[in-house]
Formats: C-alpha cells, sequence, structure tokens
C-alpha cells in the first residue's frame, strides 16, 4: 500500500514538473496551456517511457472531466442568448447537423466502420467552449457581435454535445429504441437538477455561503452526488457532474463557486490533458497520415463556411458572419471527453482515439493564430467573401436617404454612450455606428439615425458624409481603425473637429500627428473623475450618498440597454 503511494506520488511530481516547465515556456510562446499539458503526456509516455503504468493517472483524468464539466455547467448563462437567440440555437442546431453528416459520410468513405464514423462526425460538429471563451476574453470581444454569436453557438453545442454524449455511452449499436430511451433519461435527469437548483438549492447554499469552507465542501458534495447517481443508471460521471453546474449556475453565489472550484478544476484538468498525452500513439500519423489530412481540412476549412454561411442565413453581414466563423474553426474537450468515452467502451481503436487527440491540438492551436489575426484575415478574404454581400441586415439600421448627418459617433461602449447623451438636443444630425444589435436597437428606438457594420467599409464611410461633417467621434479601441478613418476624413474635410479614443500614449501621440483634435485615454479618465470626485465632496460640493443613488439608476439604465459589459466595435 505504502508503494502504492509512493508511485502515485512520483508519478504526480514528474507531471507537475514537467507541466510547470512546459507550460512556462509556451505561455512565453503564446500557446494554448492545453498543448503543453498534451504534449507533456507525450513525452512522459510515448516518447521517453517515464511512466509506463498510466492507470492511476487516467483514474484520476475521469475527475478533471467531472471538474471541467462541472464549471462550464456553472458558468453557462441561458441568458446571454437573448440578443442572438434565433441564430445561436435553430442555427446552431443545423449548423450541428450538417457537419455531423458531412464529417460521418467522410469518414465512411475513408474505410472506417459506420460507429467510428460518428466518433468523427460528432468531433467535427463541437468547438472548444473553454478555448473560444478564453480567446474572445483576452481579446475583449465576449460583449461584440460575432462574440455574443459564437458564444450562443456553444452554449447550444454544448447541451446538443451532452445529449449525444448520453447516447454514444449508453448504447453499444444504434437503434431507435435506445435512442428513444436516452432522450426520455437526459429529458428526466435534466428535470432533476431543475428542480434542485428551484427548490432545494437556494436554501442550502444561503446558509452554507455564511462559511467559505462549507460552500466548497458543499458544491463538491453536490457535484460527486450528481456524478455518482447517474453513473449508477448507467451514464458517464461527466453528465452528471455537467447538470450538476447547471443546477447551481443560476445561485447568487455561483461566482464564489466557480472560485472555489478552479483550483481544483485546473489541477484535475491537467490530469486529464497529460493522460491524453500519454494514450497518444506518436505511429498513428505515419500510418493515418491520409485521414488525419482530409479530417484537418473539413475542420479548419469546411467548418468555418458551414457556419458563416448558415449565419448569414439569419441576415448577420459577412464581417461578423467571418469572425464567429473565424473562432469556432478548432475540435473542442467534448470531442476529446467522447473519444475517451468511446475508447473505453471499445467503439473506437486506439488509433483513432490517437487521430482524434492530434486534431484537437493542432485546431486549437490554429484557432488561437485565427482569431489573434482575424482582421488580416478577413481584409486578405474580402472580395472572395463578397458573395455573402446579398445578405442584408435589415431591421439594424435606420438611415433615411434624405439624411445628411452633421456628427458622427463610432462605437457606443462606456465612453460613446455618455457622448451621445450630450448630444441629444441635435439627435437629428448625430449618426451611431456600432457592432452590436442591441446598441442599434435602442438608439433607433431614441431617435437617433444609426448603421450597423464595420466602420472601415467603404459603403458605410460613404453614408458618413465625411466632407460635410461638423465633427467625427470614434470610441473605438483599435488604433489602426482609427488612423485608417483619420486619414480618410482629413483627405477630404480639414474643418471637422475630431475626437479619438487611444490604449496608451504612443497611440494617442500618433492621432495627434495624423491630425486629431483631441484623443481620449479611456483608462485615465477613471481617475481623473475619482479625483475630481473626492475634490468635489472635500468642497462639500456634491452630497455622495445623492450622487451614489443617481449612479446606481444611471447603471440600472444601461444594463436595461445590454451595456452590463463593454462593448467593443
Amino acid at each position: 500500500m505504502v508503494g502504492v503511494d509512493v508511485g502515485l506520488f512520483l508519478e504526480l511530481g514528474i507531471i507537475i514538473i514537467v507541466a510547470a516547465l512546459a507550460a512556462f515556456i509556451l505561455r512565453l510562446l503564446r500557446q494554448p496551456q492545453i498543448l503543453a499539458y498534451v504534449l507533456v503526456g507525450v513525452l512522459i509516455t510515448p516518447v521517453f517511457g517515464l511512466i509506463v503504468d498510466t492507470s492511476l493517472i487516467e483514474s484520476m483524468s475521469l475527475i478533471g472531466i467531472a471538474f471541467l464539466l462541472f464549471i462550464v455547467g456553472i458558468e453557462m448563462d441561458l441568458k446571454s442568448l437573448k440578443s442572438v437567440l434565433l441564430v445561436s440555437t435553430l442555427g446552431s442546431v443545423l449548423q450541428t447537423v450538417i457537419l455531423f453528416v458531412t464529417g460521418y459520410l467522410v469518414a465512411l468513405l475513408l474505410g472506417f466502420l459506420s460507429l467510428e464514423a460518428a466518433y468523427i462526425g460528432l468531433m467535427l460538429a463541437f468547438s472548444s467552449t473553454m478555448v473560444v471563451m478564453k480567446l474572445l476574453s483576452d481579446r475583449k470581444e465576449l460583449a461584440t457581435l460575432h462574440g455574443r454569436i459564437a458564444i450562443g453557438t456553444l452554449l447550444t453545442q454544448d447541451i446538443v454535445a451532452i445529449f449525444a454524449l448520453s447516447i454514444m455511452t449508453s448504447i453499444n449499436g444504434v437503434n431507435t429504441a435506445l435512442l428513444a430511451i436516452a432522450f426520455v433519461k437526459f429529458l428526466i435527469l435534466f428535470g432533476i437538477a431543475y428542480l434542485a437548483s428551484r427548490f432545494l438549492f437556494p436554501e442550502m447554499f444561503k446558509f452554507a455561503a455564511k462559511n467559505q469552507e462549507l460552500l466548497l465542501i458543499l458544491s463538491l458534495a453536490v457535484c460527486f452526488t450528481f456524478s455518482l447517481s447517474f453513473s449508477y443508471i448507467g451514464f458517464p460521471v461527466a453528465i452528471g457532474a455537467f447538470l450538476a453546474g447547471i443546477s447551481l449556475g443560476n445561485l447568487e453565489y455561483h461566482i464564489e463557486i466557480i472560485a472555489k472550484m478552479k483550483s481544483l478544476k485546473d489541477f484535475f484538468a491537467l490530469l486529464f490533458f497529460v493522460s491524453l498525452g500519454m494514450g497518444l500513439s506518436l505511429g498513428v500519423i505515419q500510418k493515418m497520415w491520409f485521414p488525419l489530412i482530409i479530417i484537418l481540412v473539413l475542420v479548419m476549412f469546411v467548418k468555418p463556411l458551414v457556419i458563416m454561411t448558415i449565419t448569414s442565413l439569419f441576415k448577420y453581414t459577412k464581417k461578423p458572419s467571418f469572425l464567429t466563423a473565424n473562432s469556432l474553426a478548432q475540435v473542442g474537450e467534448f470531442s476529446l471527453i467522447l473519444a475517451a468515452q468511446g475508447l473505453l467502451l471499445k467503439h473506437i481503436t486506439q488509433d483513432l482515439f490517437s487521430l482524434i487527440v492530434i486534431t484537437v491540438l493542432f485546431t486549437i492551436t490554429t484557432t488561437s493564430y485565427y482569431v489573434e489575426y482575424n482582421q488580416f484575415f478577413f481584409r486578405l478574404l474580402k472580395k472572395p467573401l463578397s458573395i455573402f454581400d446579398r445578405f442584408t441586415t435589415q431591421g439594424l439600421e435606420y438611415l433615411p436617404s434624405e439624411v445628411r448627418p452633421k456628427i458622427v459617433l463610432c462605437g457606443h461602449d462606456r465612453v460613446g454612450y455618455s457622448i451621445l447623451r450630450s448630444l441629444h438636443k441635435k439627435k437629428n444630425k448625430v449618426l451611431v455606428i456600432d457592432y452590436n444589435p442591441e446598441v442599434i436597437n435602442h438608439v433607433v428606438s431614441e431617435g437617433y439615425h444609426s448603421i450597423y457594420g464595420d466602420v472601415t467599409d467603404d459603403e458605410i464611410m460613404d453614408k458618413m458624409n465625411l466632407k460635410e461633417l461638423s465633427m467625427f467621434i470614434s470610441t473605438i479601441p483599435r488604433v489602426k481603425d482609427n488612423i485608417h478613418l483619420l486619414r480618410k476624413l482629413r483627405e477630404v474635410n480639414k474643418r471637422a473637429k475630431v475626437i479619438m479614443t487611444a490604449n496608451d500614449i504612443d497611440e494617442s501621440f500618433k492621432l495627434y500627428e495624423l491630425g486629431a483634435d483631441y484623443v481620449v485615454l479611456p483608462h485615465f479618465l477613471g481617475g481623473e473623475h475619482v479625483s475630481n470626485l473626492i475634490d468635489k465632496i472635500h468642497k462639500k460640493k456634491i452630497n455622495l450618498k445623492d450622487h451614489k443613488e443617481k449612479h446606481i439608476k444611471h447603471l440600472h439604465h444601461r444594463k436595461k440597454m445590454g451595456h452590463a459589459h463593454p462593448t467593443h466595435h
């Protein structure tokens, strides 16, 4: 028994030390940490053979799957689907069906068995919630139109993936009766999670929240209770963990639960991804190079084309459609979980499992570059993508042909919102351009002229009436777009007052050199505002309590119109 404990401690020690070094190096190179963890698994077992018996680590990695899906369940915010409800539900289901059928048929043509082809089809259908949300969050694009569509699509995919996981792990062959039974089980378990979240958990966690340690233990207990219960009736522990997360996701303490669980989730998720690398067969690249290339082409090129086409069918223009498709062009963690379960149930071979792991790793890595350089790729493909121009943004703009605006406001984020309030008396002369459909709907209802779209698009710039403008205001954070707008404006109009936004001092100097009259640095504004507030308090020019009530009222108004988070064009 002592030998087993020492052996496990030694294995964990090797994994943690090597993983820390790999993650540090790849962080310096700005590569995904998931890639580091899987590479560690590859180095430890297939390459150097440091750990031969991987059974203990694989058993612990199952806990990693459970915690991973538990956190995904807690973080799933169904309210975020409202503004893009149709495209992120019906559109996502259409994408999933088309991509599954495409992957299934191509896999059959490549010589895979029917059940193996089903796994390949499912792999193609699902993107990575974890990776996409992280990339969008890092770039502050969660609140943009393409960010909302991507998140809504991912949430729907997660629900479909859980259902698919239920089916694939409940049967050894596909038939209608078993599918129906799996569907009924799935609905019953979702119902249990809903009832618990509505009537049982609120009071329990209200009491537990008074003690942080109790909050953690109770959250773990819920996770394991659901996981073990569902495992007992024949479902994977991952499904129970996911539904446990869903049941806690609407509690007012869910942020605290996520914070408490994050470290545990990160540790066990590390073991999960390392164990994937341990099970990787390097020889599969030589043996199955042709299917690998075909599958990578499907994921990296066919999949984004399908997503862009369907998004465009829901009346979104080519840029948000392209950016959405670009961010979803990878295979996600649910595909790894499905593959791991399929290998355990002997639905797929070790070679196919390795093929799926390689595909996940490669496409997650390429996605980080896709998203980082999405503007470059869009400009590069702008002409070929003109086929999508036939899709309109009906209902997302209001600018009668006879109107010649005198003031243009590009971007309606935190700064733009306040600016627009000061222009209220001149609303018939103001044109607002923004990327968020909620903003466009709101400003139209307020009586402003507005256009939804990309401010650097030539067609939209023509509608700005640049030659006759008296004032041009941009709150867009991308300096390249601001420079382009400023140059175009100054070519035809030297008189207009120009107010721009920059992220740092060097950018502000560049905009001043090109002819901006004033450059706003948002992160300096907060400090200046607080400084002025303190000064007024000391001089007794302001009542802080009254100011607080006014501010709360102002924040409620902003939240109502969809500005709980800043939007970025």
